[in-house]
């Protein structure tokens, strides 16, 4: 990705301790590195399998939290350092989806709250309970937040094979199209849909919300490379591989497991490659009308 000229973001919060890892990515953002190992194997993936990429901090299901609840204490935020190369790069990736969103809720006549981005190590404090790194990146809607642990995310992208800056970017995106989708009330239209149906139709509805974060995040992608060509030789392609990465059937493939459809809580590999794929070819709102759509 091209982001040297771009901007920092003010919304990010530093709350990785004061003896962690601060490189993340194996020391740096460049394309196709791994990160430092944390845990391993199956656990690993099974836990990713519960978490990735979830539109509700998934401690929701494990500890017992309520969306709404007030918000525990946290720890201290602060600015990332300077001469944080990672943080700088998600700095720049959240100010580049702020760019893009603040026109276009401009467009439909509404004003965008723009998200803050909490780097966090080991574990985290959040409105929705508290979460440790294995449980992947994710967005708490009551406290309008994402959360990622650097180290972890590089790991992730290691293990699932889906390296590279814009993979990373994508990950990004993706949360932040959560953020937009609470934005819109959209969240809350499918949680109140899920109480009233049985576990198979919720995870249905749970699949839809995942598949539209694809979309949004490719329409930011397309958005901003028309707005400040970021995008490089090779970055869509890393885009691809990252949500064909973490589509159901292969995460249930790679723990072992077998494929069980109903099951799924994020969609299939060619599900998210398919909506990523529509929102950075169309990079229209229109087309990532998810639940308008039929399974595919």
């Amino acid at each position: 990705m091209e982001l040297g000229d771009g901007r920092d973001s003010r919304n990010v919060e530093d709350r990785r301790g004061a003896g962690g890892l601060r490189g993340g990515f194996g020391g740096g953002l460049g394309r196709g590195r791994g990160g430092i190992a944390v845990g391993g194997g199956l656990g690993t993936v099974v836990l990713l399998l519960i978490g990735l990429f979830l539109g509700v901090d998934p401690t929701l299901l494990l500890q017992g939290g309520a969306p709404g609840a007030p918000p525990p204490a946290i720890e201290e935020a602060r600015r990332p350092p300077a001469d944080d190369p990672a943080a700088r790069f998600v700095s720049r990736v959240l100010a580049e989806t702020e760019d893009v969103w603040h026109p276009a809720f401009e467009a439909l006549g509404r004003r965008y709250e723009e998200p803050r981005l909490v780097l966090f190590s080991g574990a985290v404090r959040s409105a929705c309970g508290v979460a440790q790194a294995q449980v992947g990146p994710f967005y708490c809607p009551p406290d309008q937040r994402v959360y990622i642990d650097l180290d972890f995310l590089g790991e992730m992208q290691r293990r699932l094979g889906a390296p590279g800056d814009f993979a990373a970017a994508y990950v990004i995106a993706h949360e932040v199209g959560h953020h937009v989708q609470n934005q819109l009330g959209i969240l809350a239209r499918v949680e109140a849909e899920k109480r009233g149906v049985g576990r198979e139709a919720a995870n249905a509805l749970q699949v839809r919300v995942e598949l539209q974060a694809d979309c949004l995040a490719g329409l930011w992608a397309r958005r901003a490379q028309d707005a400040r060509g970021i995008l490089e030789a090779g970055d869509i392609e890393e885009g691809l591989a990252a949500a064909a990465a973490v589509g159901d059937d292969r995460l249930q493939r790679r723990a072992g497991g077998e494929v069980v459809p109903e099951s799924f809580t994020h969609g299939s590999s060619a599900q998210r490659v398919r909506w990523f794929r529509a929102g950075l070819e169309s990079g229209r709102l229109e087309a990532c009308d998810t639940f308008g759509a039929g399974r595919g």
